[in-house]
């Protein structure tokens, strides 16, 4: 699916401006796992080493979390519409293997030391946007049922318009000429789609009727997402009040587990569980290839999650959320090779405007970063 939710519920980690980031000192006790480092952090400055050796392995560190990202975000979201394609017909464990990946992460969860937010509030906080999530991850479940894959991916685009909107309503960003122009642009380029579906490959996975219904889903998800990174920044700021490793990997491990736990409830409750072994028996692969292919969705997404925690630590949160966002023109290329979707002109000029958007947001970020470093640099007056 859509680049899934809880991978995305990291990136809205943005607690400090570029000021306060620059500004902010570091009291750190690591712990280092390979490309991985975990510990209590106050603050953790975001920019780049200054030594060289120290920048070169700074580098190395956010090309591996980028990688992670854009080949975990890249390969579920295919893995998703293979299930669809070869007779899967579940959307309740669409949703659950978005989430179920979590127990990947619990050797490192268990040897954390805890935020220091009361337990109930967190787990009240845990709770509420874990629901979320699973509600989230259900209506993207739905939408890539209905959608080709390469207008989903596209579509899904929107995520990061609507992600601008919820930050300067409940976060206070400020919304610069290039976000906006980048809100703008998105928005175009998803409403492209939206009025022409006619480009699409007519093989009977795709149920044109639905498509309507598929686009305003995938609107619907777009939002959402966006709504929970907002609101899961509020959380950081108001409740946990603290961006180090230990609180992002307890966010992501607890939602996870609350969305897991309610997809599988709505998987019994719906009455899909009764069908899953009659899915297996008639998946177009077989019985093997089914199982493989849930636990693999499951496993990139996990793999996705992790990437976004790296570039929340080793660059910042937004650098994330742009990573995460530039994965998905790349699923329509992947779509047209193996799912045989039609790369219309539609198709061409709207990933195109979706690039621009991101180029846009990217620049933005630089300009952040360079006016971080200038802060840095500027003499401090006397006391």
């Amino acid at each position: 699916m859509k680049p899934t939710t809880q991978r995305k519920i990291l990136a809205g980690d943005r607690i400090t401006s570029a000021h306060s980031r620059s500004r902010s000192s570091s009291h750190t006790r690591i712990f280092f796992f390979p490309f991985f480092a975990m510990g209590d952090v106050e603050h953790q400055t975001q920019a780049v080493p200054s030594s060289e050796s120290k920048r070169w392995s700074w580098w190395l560190k956010v090309s591996v979390y980028t990688f992670f990202v854009l080949a975990g975000q890249t390969v579920a979201t295919l893995l998703g519409r293979f299930y669809y394609d070869q007779g899967g017909n579940s959307k309740w464990m669409g949703a659950l293997v978005t989430s179920a990946g979590f127990p990947l992460l619990l050797p490192l969860f268990l040897v954390a030391s805890r935020p220091s937010a009361p337990l109930l509030l967190r787990s009240a906080t845990y709770v509420a946007i874990g629901l979320m999530v699973s509600a989230d991850n259900l209506m993207y479940s739905y939408a890539l049922l209905y959608l080709p894959v390469s207008t989903f991916a596209l579509v899904c685009a929107s995520q990061l318009a609507f992600n601008a909107v919820f930050s300067y309503l409940l976060n206070s960003h400020k919304l610069t000429s290039l976000v906006l122009n980048s809100v703008v642009v998105l928005s175009f380029s998803a409403a492209l789609l939206g009025v022409s579906p006619a480009g699409e490959k007519d093989d009977g996975s795709v149920d044109k009727d639905k498509y309507p219904l598929g686009f305003v889903l995938t609107l619907a998800a777009s939002a959402a997402f966006s709504l929970i990174l907002s609101l899961t920044q509020l959380a950081f700021q108001r409740v946990l009040k603290t961006d180090s490793f230990v609180a992002v990997l307890e966010m992501l491990t607890c939602t996870a587990l609350v969305a897991t736990a309610a997809s599988a409830v709505g998987l019994f409750a719906s009455g899909e569980a009764r069908t899953l072994k009659g899915e297996m028996e008639g998946f177009s692969k077989g019985r093997a290839a089914y199982v493989t292919t849930l636990v693999s969705t499951a496993v990139c997404w996990t793999v996705s999650s992790v990437g976004l925690v790296g570039l929340t630590l080793a660059a910042s949160s937004l650098f994330a959320n742009v990573v995460s966002t530039v994965a998905l023109p790349a699923v329509p290329v992947f779509a047209v090779v193996f799912f045989r979707d039609e790369m219309d002109g539609v198709k061409v000029v709207a990933m195109l405007m979706a690039i621009w958007g991101f180029l846009s947001y990217i620049y933005q970020d630089y300009l952040d970063d360079v006016e971080a470093k200038a802060a840095i640099a500027a003499p401090q007056p006397a006391e």
